[in-house]
């Protein structure tokens, strides 16, 4: 018999896309902290330029949002998944 109150296994799946996002924002967060105040923190006077911009500036705030750009969309095709939104089998009767 199944259980009336069994987890939809449509969680599972969300709470795996969850925490994906969840990690890749973490990860951008201390990106973005080491690069800007790693290198940032030094006499503006010796400052590494990269195409005109801050070393710092450049990685943290430019090189941040093609990278995890491209790491988001390789997350969202390899970790999420298509799903029916509509309820399943053993749910109807249950939303009233």
């Amino acid at each position: 018999m199944k259980s009336r109150f069994g987890e939809d296994s449509r969680y599972k799946q969300t709470r795996k896309e969850t925490i994906s996002m969840i990690v890749l924002l973490i990860a951008n967060i201390v990106w973005w902290f080491t690069f800007a105040y790693g290198f940032g923190s030094v006499d503006p006077e010796q400052y590494v330029y990269i195409l005109g911009f801050p070393a710092w500036f450049f990685l943290s705030c430019i090189v941040s949002v093609f990278l995890f750009s491209i790491l988001t969309w390789i997350i969202v095709s390899l970790v999420f998944k298509d799903m029916p939104l509509e309820e399943t089998d053993g749910e109807e009767g249950e939303a009233s």
